[in-house]
């Protein structure tokens, strides 16, 4: 994602400083710790014009919950709300901020690929960018899957509070997966990478995974892809 921003002439920091989001402590009710955290992030941030994850759940956490976070304390609710505003997730930023055409960039990828859409994109707002990004980079197949925004199942917890129903929606996954005869499939969150990536091995379906970000730094050469 660094290789991909810094191509497109961003000027990109990485601050050691920053840690988690918060969302793990949040979602499980330790409200007061990922207050704690949120504050750090912004203060990490609180300088930066914009901040980029590749993290659709990251991002989701950041611009649905931080705001929330805060509604009574106004000092840290605004600098939330401004954290929040300029917040965005990698395909999000590169389509809607920057505005990249990819066929204009000179982006080759072979290969015939499937896309898994995560949750929390929707809960962001992004529908089908990443595929549009795509249809633009030249070599690339995309057959997209059945059901393509159904639930891998992993949901943070949620894989680990019911995990029979976990596994039954990743099984399915894979199977959507499979049917696209896809050798590469495209995933933007890792928590859903992950989850995939793991029921394909368990059921013996050989296929990679990568980000959008990977892609695109891999087609513009800027990735020894043979490491």
């Amino acid at each position: 994602m660094v290789k991909v921003l810094e191509h497109l002439g961003c000027h990109v920091d990485f601050p050691k400083a920053q840690t988690c989001c918060g969302q793990p402590m949040w979602n499980n009710g330790f409200h007061d710790d990922a207050k704690d955290l949120a504050k750090r992030m912004i203060e990490v941030f609180e300088d930066s014009e914009y901040v980029v994850t590749p993290s659709g759940s990251c991002c989701a956490m950041i611009r649905d919950y931080y705001e929330e976070m805060f509604e009574d304390d106004p000092q840290w609710h605004d600098r939330a709300k401004k954290m929040a505003a300029k917040t965005y997730e990698f395909v999000e930023f590169l389509f809607k901020v920057l505005k990249v055409d990819l066929k204009a960039m000179g982006v080759k990828w072979q290969g015939r690929v499937t896309y898994h859409y995560s949750c929390h994109l929707r809960g962001i707002g992004i529908t089908d960018e990443a595929v549009q990004l795509m249809q633009q980079i030249q070599g690339l197949e995309y057959h997209p899957m059945e059901k393509m925004d159904q639930c891998c199942g992993f949901g943070g917890t949620f894989a680990m509070k019911y995990p029979e129903i976990s596994g039954a929606m990743v099984a399915d996954k894979v199977t959507d997966i499979a049917a696209t005869r896809a050798t590469t499939v495209i995933s933007n969150d890792a928590g859903c990478t992950m989850n995939i990536s793991g029921a394909c091995r368990r059921q013996e379906h050989s296929v990679e995974f990568k980000s959008l970000a990977e892609v695109i730094a891999e087609g513009l050469d800027l990735m020894d892809v043979s490491l």
